[in-house]
């Protein structure tokens, strides 16, 4: 007797296997990533953690009603402006599929900038500041939208951190590339729950 299993048996067994874990794994980036992207549902409590549910929360819109009261904050230009005395930045970065990243920049109250941020694809962006007295409760918005670029120049309200979140909602990776100049103190870079100090690159020529 033969107890051999026949080849075509197991293509189809292991077919079987293959077509479960692909529906297994969609299944959890759905939980993981899609849900607290878009729509701010977090049952794993990962959304949070990651920063995932950062646009998708409706406070979000909240800061933004606030920024837009502010005049003379935030102008925005078709084409990158002429650079703002003082000091250069540039930066870049690859966002994996609905990866999150943040860029802020340490300005004195008044501090002018000018910038430009591209990308080659599009990401979902959260223009934003907060001040050092008070922290992320008196959060200012001045852009959301989702868009592969935007440019102008930006005066600080305050003394704080200012500067944007981006999200890939993509299933490809997406580079980004920044550069602004003005009257910078410092910058930080925000990936998900960790926050630290960055050196401003200034670009070679």
């Amino acid at each position: 007797m033969n107890d051999h299993q026949p080849v075509s048996g197991k293509k189809h067994r292991n077919t079987i296997i293959l077509a479960s874990c692909a529906v297994v794994a969609l299944g959890a980036i759905g939980v993981l990533f899609v849900l607290p992207a878009e729509t701010g549902i977090d049952p794993t409590g990962f959304g949070e953690t990651s920063g995932l549910t950062q646009i998708a929360n409706p406070a979000a819109r909240k800061f933004l009603e606030r920024g837009l009261k502010r005049e003379g904050v935030f102008t925005p230009s078709a084409s990158p402006l002429a650079p703002e005395p003082g000091v250069s930045d540039h930066w870049t970065y690859v966002l994996h599929p609905y990866e999150e990243i943040e860029l802020k920049y340490v300005l004195d109250k008044g501090a002018p900038i000018t910038f430009a941020w591209s990308a080659d694809g599009p990401l979902d962006y959260d223009m934003h500041a907060h001040p050092f007295e008070g922290g992320e409760e008196l959060t200012e918005s001045y852009a959301i939208d989702k868009a592969d670029h935007q440019s102008g120049r930006y005066v600080a309200a305050f003394a704080g951190i200012h500067g944007w979140h981006w999200q890939n909602r993509s299933m490809t990776p997406v580079q980004l590339t920044l550069d602004a100049s003005g009257k910078i103190s410092g910058s930080k870079m925000l990936d998900g729950p960790s926050q630290q100090d960055r050196a401003l690159t200034p670009k070679e020529n």
